[in-house]
């Protein structure tokens, strides 16, 4: 039967689909005789479908007389063999990415075809049968709209009952495998997305909602990780350990990316259903505790660690109630999170830890059921679970009148007395806290970091209006009443965690005002500069603090502050007198001009690629000649080449592929295809906007940005006219603009050579070469978010593969660790 594939018929032909649908009903028994035949036709048919779509609707439409769908649904049905299922997802995969008629993919999505398919039992221990699977179902949510969705779900009483899609792609929501988690975040995303009211009414509705709960659970694991691998590190040090940790950091940013990515389609509920899980399952009992200002040894890592995290969770996440709630949670005495006071917060919450959804995410092992069990409890049984991470202790300190600190005055000990490390954390927390714009003013006002300029403007606005005491307000401390008014909201905030939250506070009233706190973090920062071990980048962030809250009177920057800012002053100029008799007085003033312009920003300005690349090749120097000391150490010869794996073969399931790339990579005036690319606009030139289409495809340790000009002449083909580097890109959506993509284009190369000179000299410049930035204006702010998505995928596909082939590199250190080896 075979054979007849050879008969003289045009490929692109409704002939050529006539042949291969009659042919497929025929097929009664799948062995290995026709097994090839079936693949060749199930890959034709999508060939034949796509172009039919572009060039002539009476393909489908035949498609849709013959009831090819149903065809192949009996095709899987009667097979036996991987191949056979591998060949079905691919071409429905293709099929569904390609077709751009509303009403083609109207049928492609009824008669249940679709459904029958997602809740198929495929065996997923076949890991790319896996691979097919997800990308199908992510195809089907690139689809979706108010119009598609409707045709993949089942109601009853006007109540969804059923939604194969989703429920089935987030049982893979914590795969082991980075590309099908990130797969199965687009396709949430995408169907988030949709603003379909009664589908989000059944996301948020148990239990469905409990994925979002098992999300912050995974979170917490991520972080827990973290911790285990700084913990490691210290006594460690290595490499490899750094390696782990940064990774590990770039996939906890990652994660926390994504749930902004879904607190920003405002589903009703969703966010406080995040919001709630973030507090109870991490903040609340783990980050809190480890703040403790007796944190010493390991207690002190797990707080610097903790201090990162809930800065990233506040900077990504952008929850009005979780800020406030995180800055409220400041002044609880200390005691209200040590192991004992949050066994009534840990029993609280147990009872919905483990109901469902969140017991079934993931069915393909029972390693990815533990991510979705409540993680490391602080107190019960459930302790034992993570013995390493050391908590705040139980005999706290208690001040001069014996009252319990709070955990703010905790923070500002650290700064008035900690090491450079704890220093360093709480000035991040309180500058993070400064910048979200979600915390009310009233709390910052409170913590005593408002910034002068809105503590100004907020006095103005009272004088202007009549309230208080008017202008004479904009000069002197609040009045009672104003005093009065912001007490009375934090205690509202204090009251709702205690009955949220169940939080217990000795304090029922909070009696000092923000004035007195205001001068409390004032005289904070301005002792960070008399003490000594703290490194220069914790000074410039306390300089920072301190700039943006310097007062618009003498009452609280007093004469304390000044000779303590003025006796550092003197010692500091002491030592820059003697650097002008140093090594390097010739470069001197040169230092001081730059340095000077930097601190006078109020916002350090990011590095420059060149300059990050400037570090980077110095920092590989350091690494390649301990290297191979260490290889001396062992006793072994000096390879002629350093250790690392061979590129991997281009994946046929790989955007690469499709495109047509290989590693040499685009090149203007080469013609590409333009399958997954979306239209957009851009401008190289004022006034002068040209229509392209954008691209982003990573080929092994490479990676480009690409612009490509369709061929009118040749559908699904074009000509690349502009190429840029997808790494160091930074893709960010706007935020007043959400068509609007922006991408920072650094230069393609530096030398090296160049690097070293710099490295001495703030003011040589590799080449001359800068950044670049791309802003891309695309139809729908749906097309713009698939452009991000794209570039993020492509980003972590081209990072893992930087790993992978490093990955020897950093093995050295197992050879030190063997029974044989000594020195």
């Amino acid at each position: 039967m075979w054979f007849s594939f050879w008969r003289s018929r045009e490929r692109f032909s409704l002939d050529e689909l006539r042949y291969l649908t009659d042919q497929l009903a025929k097929i009664q028994v799948i062995n290995d005789v026709n097994k090839d035949f079936v693949i060749e036709a199930l890959r034709s048919t999508a060939e034949l479908i796509t172009y039919g779509d572009q060039h002539n609707l009476a393909f489908f439409e035949y498609f849709m007389e013959k009831q090819v769908m149903g065809e192949f649904v009996r095709i899987l049905k009667i097979s036996k063999t991987i191949t056979i299922s591998l060949q079905l997802l691919q071409t429905i995969s293709i099929m569904i990415q390609n077709l751009k008629n509303e009403e083609a993919i109207y049928y492609m999505f009824s008669n249940e075809h679709i459904n029958y398919l997602i809740t198929y039992s495929f065996d997923f221990r076949n890991e790319e049968l896996l691979s097919y699977y997800i990308s199908f179902l992510r195809a089907i949510s690139g689809k979706l709209n108010k119009n598609t969705i409707s045709l993949l779900i089942k109601t009853q009483d006007e109540e969804i009952v059923s939604f194969p899609l989703y429920v089935e792609g987030i049982r893979f929501a914590f795969h082991e495998e980075s590309m099908v988690r990130t797969a199965v975040r687009a396709l949430t995303l995408n169907i988030y997305h949709v603003g379909d009211e009664s589908i989000n009414n059944y996301l948020a509705s148990a239990p469905h909602g409990d994925y979002f709960i098992s999300l912050v659970k995974y979170f917490r694991e991520q972080c827990q990780t973290l911790i285990r691998l700084v913990l490691d590190s210290v006594k460690n040090n290595s490499s490899e350990s750094t390696a782990l940790i940064l990774s590990a950091a770039d996939e906890i940013e990652d994660n926390l990316y994504y749930v902004s990515d879904v607190i920003s389609a405002r589903i009703p509920d969703v966010g406080r259903i995040i919001r709630d899980a973030i507090l109870k399952f991490l903040i609340f009992p783990m980050l809190l505790p480890s703040l403790g200002e007796e944190a010493v040894g390991e207690k002190n890592v797990v707080a610097v660690t903790s201090f990162y995290l809930l800065c990233s969770i506040l900077r990504i996440v952008k929850i009005n109630d979780l800020a406030n709630s995180v800055s409220a949670s400041l002044f609880f005495p200390q005691e209200t999170f040590t192991p004992d006071s949050m066994l009534k917060l840990n029993g609280q919450i147990s009872d919905d830890s483990g109901s469902g959804e969140s017991q079934k995410m993931d069915n393909s092992s029972d390693d990815n059921q533990k991510v979705l069990q409540p993680i490391c409890r602080v107190t019960g049984s459930d302790s034992s679970s993570f013995p390493q991470l050391p908590l705040a202790d139980e005999n706290l300190r208690k001040d001069s009148k014996g009252s319990q600190k709070t955990l703010r005055e905790a923070l500002l000990s650290y700064v008035t007395s900690g090491e450079d490390d704890q220093v360093f954390g709480s000035l991040s927390l309180l500058a993070t806290l400064l910048q979200t714009k979600e915390l009310d003013e009233v709390m910052l006002d409170f913590l005593g970091i408002l910034p002068q300029r809105k503590q100004h403007k907020k006095l103005l606005l009272q004088a202007l209006v009549g309230e208080g005491e008017g202008e004479e307000q904009l000069f002197s401390p609040e009045s009672n009443s104003v005093k009065d008014d912001i007490m009375s909201e934090v205690d509202s905030y204090l009251h709702r965690l205690q009955d949220q939250y169940g939080l217990s506070c000795s304090r029922t009233k909070v009696e000092v005002c923000p004035v007195t706190h205001r001068f409390q973090v004032l005289d904070a920062l301005v002792s960070v500069f008399s003490q000594l071990n703290i490194s220069a980048d914790t000074l410039w962030d306390a300089g920072w603090l301190l700039r943006q809250l310097l007062p618009y009177s003498q009452a609280e920057f007093n004469q304390s502050h000044l000779k303590l800012l003025q006796d550092s002053y003197k010692k500091c100029s002491l030592d820059l007198l003697a650097e002008t008799r140093g090594i390097w007085p010739d470069l001197l003033i040169t230092i001081v001009m730059d340095e000077w312009k930097k601190c006078k920003q109020e916002v350090i300005p990011a590095e420059s690629s060149i300059a990050v690349g400037e570090r980077m090749y110095e920092m590989v120097k350091i690494f390649i000649l301990l290297h191979q000391l260490q290889i001396f150490a062992l006793g072994k010869p000096l390879p002629d080449q350093p250790t690392i794996h061979p590129p991997f073969d281009i994946p046929e399931i790989s955007r690469a592929k499709t495109v047509g790339l290989d590693a040499s990579g685009p090149k203007p005036g080469c013609e590409i295809k333009v399958v997954d690319a979306v239209p957009c606009r851009i401008s190289f030139e004022r006034g002068k906007d040209r229509h392209l289409c954008f691209l982003a495809v990573a080929v092994g340790i490479s990676g480009w940005l690409i612009l490509v000009e369709e061929l009118h002449s040749k559908p699904g083909c074009g000509i690349v006219r502009v190429c840029a580097p997808l790494a160091g890109s930074n893709p960010k959506m706007d935020e007043k603009h959400t068509r609007w993509l922006h991408l920072q284009i650094r230069p393609s190369t530096f030398h090296h050579a160049d690097a070293a000179k710099s490295s001495g000299n703030s003011k040589v410049k590799s080449n001359g070469l800068v950044d670049g930035r791309w802003t891309l204006a695309f139809r729908t702010e749906a097309s713009c978010k698939m452009a991000l998505d794209m570039v993020m995928e492509e980003i972590c596909s081209q990072n893992n593969e930087v790993e992978r082939r490093l990955q020897p590199l950093l093995e050295l250190e197992r050879d030190f660790d063997s029974p044989n080896h000594s020195l």
